[in-house]
Formats: structure tokens, sequence, C-alpha cells
């Protein structure tokens, strides 16, 4: 570097120091204010919180029996665990109050009707950080039985083509697809 280079360089690193040094008590002092100010509202809607007499009325909410959509009546619901912006988990059981192998197990929502029976997706698990894990199984409703098709470790799947014994499944992860080929 030459010399007169060398004196501007030094120049704008004072400049730069200086208002660094001069702004940075400022910007600190925005930041405490900031969190203080969050934490009394916080404490004051607390404080606001306990004098509402609403608020000491703790609900349960337990949900009922409902018909299961795309299940041509057959099937009842309650729901199990619901995850946050995801799919639900429900109970099944038969509308005509037969009992059935299904009350072992937790299924997702999605319900396929095919001349064998009932296509369902047979959740794993409940942990939700363990999710998507299920298992497509057929339900036979005449024999009472759950037979295996497939694993699939998505939330977006379908059933996309029936071809003569067999059954396509379509998947979707949100970064990759794919298709699943199911003898029957």
């Amino acid at each position: 570097m030459s010399k007169i280079q060398l004196f501007f360089h030094h120049i704008f690193r004072i400049i730069w120091n200086t208002i660094f040094v001069l702004s940075y008590p400022i910007l600190a002092s925005f930041g405490l204010i900031f969190i203080g100010l969050t934490f009394l509202f916080s404490k004051l809607s607390q404080l606001l919180n306990l004098l509402n007499p609403e608020s000491k009325k703790r609900i349960i909410l337990a949900t009922a029996w409902e018909i299961l959509p795309n299940s041509n009546d057959f099937f009842e619901s309650k729901v199990e665990k619901q995850i946050l912006f995801g799919p639900i988990g429900v109970r099944l059981r038969r509308k005509d109050g037969v009992p059935t192998v299904l009350s072992d197990h937790v299924f997702g929502k999605k319900v396929s009707k095919i001349e064998e029976g009932f296509i369902l997706e047979k959740w794993n698990t409940l942990e939700s950080t363990a999710l998507p894990d299920f298992d497509i199984c057929l339900y036979n409703p005449e024999l009472d039985s759950i037979r295996f098709l497939t694993q699939i470790s998505s939330f977006d799947w379908h059933l996309a083509e029936i071809k003569d014994t067999k059954l396509v499944f379509k998947w979707f992860d949100g970064t990759q697809g794919g298709e699943r080929l199911v003898q029957l």
C-alpha cells in the first residue's frame, strides 16, 4: 500500500470505530428496553388473566364419536391424537356396533373403499417426533381382519390406481415422491 492509501485506510478505520463505539450503547439500551417491556406486558397479562372469573374454569374437551368421512357410514371415529398443523389420529369402531380388531390401533382419517374392503392408514406411533410412520392396511369387514399392505413414511399419499389385483400408491414427502405397487 502506498502512504496515501495507508493514510485513508487509517482515517476510515478511525471513523468506523468512532461510529461503532458511539452507537453501541444506544443499540444495547434499545435491546434492554425491548426485553423489559416484553416482560412487563407478560406479567400484566398474567395479572389480568387472574382477575377474569372465566379463567378459573378448566374445560376438558372430550370428543364424541363421529361418522368418518369417505367410509360410506361404516366407521365412527374419535380423536386420539392431533398433530399441530398435521394429521389427526383416531380410534375407529364399526357403526353397526360389532366388536372389532380396529379398537387396538390408531388410524389416520384417510379411508379408501375398494371391492376387497377398506384401505386404512394405521399409525405405528403417537409420538409427534417419530411421525410420519404409517402402515397402509386393508380391513376386511366380513372377516374382521387387518392385512398389512405397505409402509409409507409420508403424510401425503393416496391410492392412485387399481390394476387387476395390484394397487398403486403414490406419495410425496415435500422433497421427493414415488409410488408403491402392492399385490393384493
